[in-house]
């Protein structure tokens, strides 16, 4: 795999991710009570975008590993045991 299809895998997995990540841990401003005008209820009380950075980037790393050692590990699709008509 080349640098720069590993850096695609990479950035398409951390995005992913980042959709997945992005909830955890999420107040609203109507759980806190806290609304602003203006804003809706469901907006976050207190955005903490360092934390979803380093949880997304900490999380697609480690799916990426595991994308990378698949792929290297000289699996194929033929290796999975399937039921065939028999």
């Amino acid at each position: 795999m080349s640098v720069t299809s590993a850096v695609a895998i990479y950035f398409i997995i951390w995005w992913t991710v980042l959709f997945a990540v992005l909830p955890f841990g999420l107040r609203t401003q109507a759980e806190a009570g806290m609304v602003v005008p203006g804003t809706p209820e469901s907006a976050p009380a207190r955005l903490r975008i360092g934390r979803i950075v380093l949880a997304t980037s900490i999380v697609a790393g480690l799916v990426f590993a595991a994308v990378y050692g698949l792929l290297h590990s000289g699996l194929t699709l033929d290796d999975i045991p399937l039921v065939r008509d028999i």
